[in-house]
C-alpha cells in the first residue's frame, strides 16, 4: 500500500537537503574553478559555479534514505547514478573528450543490463506483448544514454533543464502510481523535491548549474524511472508514453542532430539554433523563454497520462494534438519548411487578434 504521507515527507527531506547543500557546493566549485564562462555562444554575462547537480544526487539520496526502499535493482540503479556523477564532475571541472563521458554513460548503462534491468518486452498495436529477447540489451543501453544526453542538450537557459525535468518527473510518478510501480514512485518524489530545492538558485538570474553533473544524472534516473514504470505498462502503444513524457528534449536532440546534417555540421558540434534559442530571437525574455517551454513539457506530460488511460477513439485524439506540438517544435528548431513557420506565424495571428 502507498503510503502518501511518507512520499510528501521523503520529497520535502530531499528539497530542504538540496536547498542548503548548493551553498557549500557553489563554495566549493568556485575553488576548484569548476564554473561556467561566459563566451559568444552562451547567453549569461558573468562567470557562474557549475556542479550543482551534484546538490541534487546528495538530495535525492537523503531522502531515499529516510524511505529505504527493498528492490532487487537499487544498488545497480546507486552505483550507475555515482557513475554518472563521477563522469559529469570529471567533464564540468576538466572538459573531457566526448567519447571519455559516453564511456562513462555505457558503463552505467551496462551495470543495469547486467543487472537484469533491461527493457524485454513492449506492447505493440496488433501484436500484443513482443518479447525482445537480446534486443533488449542494445534497447536499454540506446535509451540511457540517448535520454542521459538529451537532459543535457535542453540545458541552455537558467532554471530550464531542471524544470523540464521536474515536470516529466511529475508525469512519471502519477504515472507510477497508477500503475502502482511503487519504486518508480519513490525515485520520481525524491527527484522532484531535489529539484524544487535546486530551482530556487538555478531559475534566472541563476546563482549556480547544475552542469553535466547533474544534467547527465537527471537524464540517467530519468531513463531508468521509466525503464521501472512507463515501459511496463500493459497498454496499447504502452512504449509511446515515455517519448511523450520526454518529447521536449528527444525531439529537441533529433532535431537538433537533423539541423546540423542540413547544416552540413558535425552532429556533435555545438551551436546556438536549439528552440530556446529561437524563442529568444522572437522577442521573449530569459524567463518567459523559460516558461513557454515548462508549458510544452506539462503538456505533453498531461497528453501522456490521458493517452495512457483514454478509450482508443480519445487516444487517436490526443495522438493528433501532439503531433501538432511536435510540429510547433520543428518550426521553431528551423528543420521544416525552409525554415518558415506557417503554424507558429497562424497561431500569432489569432493571439493577437483576440488578444490571448
Amino acid at each position: 500500500m502507498i503510503d502518501y504521507v511518507e512520499l510528501m515527507i521523503a520529497s520535502f527531506i530531499a528539497l530542504i537537503s538540496t536547498f542548503f547543500l548548493v551553498y557549500p557546493i557553489k563554495k566549493i566549485a568556485m575553488k576548484w574553478q569548476v564554473v561556467d564562462v561566459p563566451n559568444k555562444r552562451k547567453i549569461h554575462k558573468h562567470t557562474t559555479p557549475g556542479m550543482g547537480g551534484l546538490a541534487i544526487f546528495l538530495g535525492a539520496a537523503i531522502g531515499m534514505l529516510y524511505l529505504r526502499p527493498d528492490h532487487v535493482d537499487l544498488w545497480a540503479v546507486s552505483i550507475g547514478a555515482c557513475l554518472v556523477i563521477i563522469t559529469g564532475l570529471l567533464d564540468d571541472k576538466y572538459n573531457i573528450r566526448p567519447i571519455v563521458k559516453l564511456l562513462g554513460q555505457l558503463s552505467a548503462a551496462a551495470l543495469l543490463v547486467v543487472s537484469g534491468l533491461v527493457i524485454d518486452k513492449l506492447t505493440i498495436p496488433f501484436m500484443g506483448m513482443v518479447d525482445l529477447g537480446l534486443w533488449g540489451i542494445p534497447i536499454t543501453i540506446l535509451w540511457v544514454v540517448g535520454i542521459t544526453n538529451a537532459i543535457n542538450l535542453i540545458d541552455g537557459l537558467d532554471g530550464l533543464a531542471t524544470g523540464v525535468s521536474t515536470i516529466g518527473l511529475l508525469s512519471m510518478f502519477v504515472m507510477s502510481l497508477i500503475d502502482l510501480q511503487l519504486f518508480a514512485a519513490y525515485l520520481s518524489i525524491v527527484l522532484i523535491g531535489a529539484n524544487l530545492g535546486f530551482l530556487y538558485h538555478n531559475f534566472h538570474p541563476a546563482k549556480i548549474y547544475m552542469g553535466d553533473t547533474g544534467s547527465n544524472f537527471l537524464g540517467y534516473m530519468i531513463a531508468v524511472i521509466s525503464m521501472l514504470g512507463l515501459f511496463k505498462n500493459v497498454a496499447l502503444l504502452a512504449f509511446v508514453i515515455p517519448v511523450i513524457i520526454l518529447a521536449l528534449p528527444i525531439f529537441e536532440t533529433i532535431f537538433s542532430i537533423v539541423r546540423r546534417l542540413m547544416n552540413k555540421q558535425h552532429v556533435m558540434e555545438a551551436d546556438n539554433k536549439h528552440i530556446h534559442y529561437q524563442l529568444l530571437q522572437t522577442g521573449l525574455s530569459h524567463p518567459q523563454t523559460v516558461v513557454v517551454l515548462y508549458a510544452f513539457a506539462f503538456l505533453f506530460g498531461v497528453l501522456a497520462i490521458v493517452f495512457a488511460n483514454a478509450p482508443l477513439g480519445v487516444t487517436f485524439g490526443v495522438g493528433l494534438v501532439i503531433l501538432i506540438l511536435v510540429h510547433i517544435l520543428a518550426e521553431l528548431a528551423g528543420i521544416v519548411f525552409g525554415g518558415k513557420k506557417p503554424v507558429i506565424n497562424s497561431l500569432a495571428r489569432i493571439f493577437k487578434r483576440y488578444k490571448m
